[in-house]
């Protein structure tokens, strides 16, 4: 690849990464795609199917990510989820902050970012909120809580004799070899589809399945543009590797909390010529563009506010334990609970149940809020 290729690598990983960006939000917008949703469909009224689609999405999103893997197309152990030292606590307290807040705030990252494009100012103070309380996390007073009291909670996994903390490469250390790279992921997916399609009522929701298989597909296509077309194998700069165009200075796919912080950094610091359009921050355009066009196009856009003080109270809450949260556990619903699920990671696994269990403590919260003014 000559110079004149690499110099446009960074415009062109951020304007794929806002394609399918914008494939995402139109579609999560159509069929309604969301985490806390899916919760508080199956707290309130037993009602899975929502949950399933997001499950099929993970399945997608575990099986296309192995087999790009398996192709040699991405190396997805230079993520951020698979490191050999697993930061549980973080995990914990970050997802359970992060499942709480959401519920707080109407919905998590992704569905704050569709809101929004639909016309929901509500979401767009949330916005706000959450990526100022992110980038705290990052690099403010918020990141000096999380770097000494939460993450140094770490278990090694290297001692095990795994070079990375995903579940293939924990079972391939346990003697089962370097194949369970990829039988492991599949047969996790298959079971999960199963799981998903078993439910006649779900198999009888073809736009819920549409869904699911296209948020899963998006995520894939996240890793291959950021770990193989934006991937050097040496930078003529620093003779380095180095993905191109990404925040984490690693291989990423769709995260929609940090990406937010960078957002609003590149936003106030425009004239800096040393900022550039990320596929992060590419992926919350893509987003906002994506919803807003589908909500215009089918006439549901409209202009939503908050209804009470109360109401403004719960949603900048909710972004603020958004913001902490998701950067602390190194991803939200979609960042841990897609994107880091896909690689089979164990800190995303434990993000993932630290999420569900934030965002049913917060629906039985506002449960008996409501118990107490009747």
């Amino acid at each position: 690849m000559d110079a004149g290729q690499i110099a446009k690598l960074p415009m062109l990983v951020a304007s794929l990464a806002f394609v399918l960006a914008f494939i995402f939000g139109a579609v999560a917008n159509r069929v309604n795609f969301c985490t806390m949703g899916a919760v508080t469909d199956i707290v309130n009224f037993s009602d899975w199917r929502r949950m399933r689609m997001w499950v099929l999405a993970i399945a997608v999103a575990i099986a296309g990510s192995a087999i790009l893997s398996a192709l040699g197309l991405v190396d997805l152990s230079k993520s951020i989820y698979t490191g050999s030292k697993v930061a549980w606590l973080s995990f914990l307290v970050g997802g359970f902050l992060f499942g709480f807040g959401m519920t707080l705030s109407s919905g998590c990252g992704s569905k704050t970012l569709i809101r929004a494009g639909a016309g929901n100012l509500k979401s767009l103070v949330v916005l706000v909120v959450l990526g100022i309380a992110a980038y705290m996390t990052l690099k403010g007073l918020f990141a000096v809580w999380r770097t000494t009291g939460l993450d140094p909670w770490r278990i090694d996994v290297s001692g095990m004799g795994a070079a990375t903390s995903d579940l293939p490469a924990l079972i391939g250390a346990a003697g089962l070899g370097a194949a369970a790279k990829l039988w492991v992921p599949l047969v996790v997916a298959v079971a999960l589809a199963v799981y998903v399609f078993k439910d006649r009522e779900f198999r009888a929701t073809p736009e819920l399945i549409v869904g699911g298989l296209v948020v899963g597909l998006v995520i894939v296509g996240g890793w291959y543009i950021s770990g193989h077309i934006g991937y050097l194998a040496e930078d003529p700069a620093t003779l380095e590797e180095k993905f191109v165009a990404t925040n984490s200075s690693r291989l990423e796919s769709y995260s929609f909390v940090s990406p937010v912080a960078y957002t609003l950094e590149l936003l106030m610091l425009w004239s800096d010529q040393s900022r550039i359009v990320t596929f992060g921050i590419a992926g919350v355009l893509g987003m906002l563009a994506g919803s807003a066009a589908y909500a215009v196009a089918s006439k549901t856009f409209r202009w939503e506010g908050f209804g009470s003080v109360e109401d403004v109270a719960n949603h900048m809450v909710g972004g603020v334990l958004m913001g902490f949260g998701g950067v602390t556990a190194l991803g939200c619903t979609i960042g841990q609970g897609l994107t880091g699920i896909s690689t089979l990671a164990v800190g995303s696994i434990i993000t993932f149940a630290a999420i569900i269990a934030g965002c049913v403590a917060a629906v039985r919260y506002q449960i008996w809020r409501l118990d107490r003014t009747a």
